[in-house]
């Protein structure tokens, strides 16, 4: 049941609020979406431009690989009554290869995507929650938690990171198209 798996870890934070509360006052807590944090920060938007970048040369080749291998399956289906049986079976080969190479060279890119991605993301997440860290020392919060279930617009400071994410030194966003 969820209730019993968040139970406990909420009576321990409640416990533990209202002990440092008793014990130094008004307790400052703040409540972050780590997640528009990571999509709506201007170095979201450079890992994503960065990444196109650097992905759209093999892009391009597997779009180019695709047309090729169309135009083969075409040109098969359309002479294949007419040509010769050796003509025939070279050309069948060459677009049973063809769709082979294709599908291992998109498999091959998805995966160098796929893991260049997570490594840029794991980046951005650092670098985020180092962000969030600093803000926090800043305005003196004593407790900053990530994607609670419910958050009170007054505890909310996802829009004041997400200033800061996008202040002087921010990388600059991609231009919108």
């Amino acid at each position: 049941m969820i209730v019993s798996k968040f139970l406990p870890a909420a009576v321990l934070a409640a416990a533990l609020c209202s002990g440092v509360a008793n014990a130094q006052g008004a307790l400052k807590i703040g409540v972050i979406n780590v997640g528009r944090l990571l999509e709506q920060s201007p170095q979201a938007e450079a890992v994503t431009k960065k990444l196109q970048d650097e992905f759209a040369p093999r892009q391009r080749d597997i779009q180019a690989a695709q047309n090729r291998l169309q135009q083969q399956q075409d040109r098969f289906q359309k002479d294949a009554a007419v040509m010769g049986e050796e003509e025939r079976v070279t050309l069948e080969r060459q677009v049973r290869d063809g769709q082979r190479d294709l599908q291992r060279t998109q498999n091959e890119y998805l995966e160098d995507l796929n893991a260049r991605r997570n490594e840029e993301v794991g980046k951005l997440q650092r670098d985020v929650l180092l962000k969030v860290q600093d803000f926090a020392r800043a305005q003196k919060y004593d407790l900053v938690l990530g994607d609670a279930i419910f958050v009170s617009t007054a505890l909310d400071i996802t829009d004041q990171v997400l200033a800061i994410l996008k202040g002087p030194g921010a990388p600059a966003a991609a231009p919108k198209k």
